[in-house]
C-alpha cells in the first residue's frame, strides 16, 4: 500500500500576491500596468529602484 504525500504550497503563492499588490501601490501602476506585473513584477521594482539610486 503507497502513502500519498499532499504538498500544500499556500505560502508561496500567498507570498507572491502579497508582492505583486505592494508592487502596484508602491510604484503607483496603472491598471494594464499591474495586469502585465502579474508576470513582470521584478521588472518594474528594479526599474524604480534603479531610479531611486540614480537620484
Amino acid at each position: 500500500m503507497q502513502k500519498i504525500h499532499v504538498e500544500q504550497h499556500s505560502f508561496t503563492g500567498g507570498m507572491w500576491f502579497a508582492l505583486w499588490l505592494f508592487t502596484i501601490g508602491f510604484l503607483q501602476l496603472s491598471f494594464w500596468k499591474g495586469v502585465l506585473a502579474v508576470v513582470l513584477w521584478p521588472y518594474f521594482l528594479g526599474v524604480a529602484v534603479r531610479a531611486m539610486a540614480a537620484a
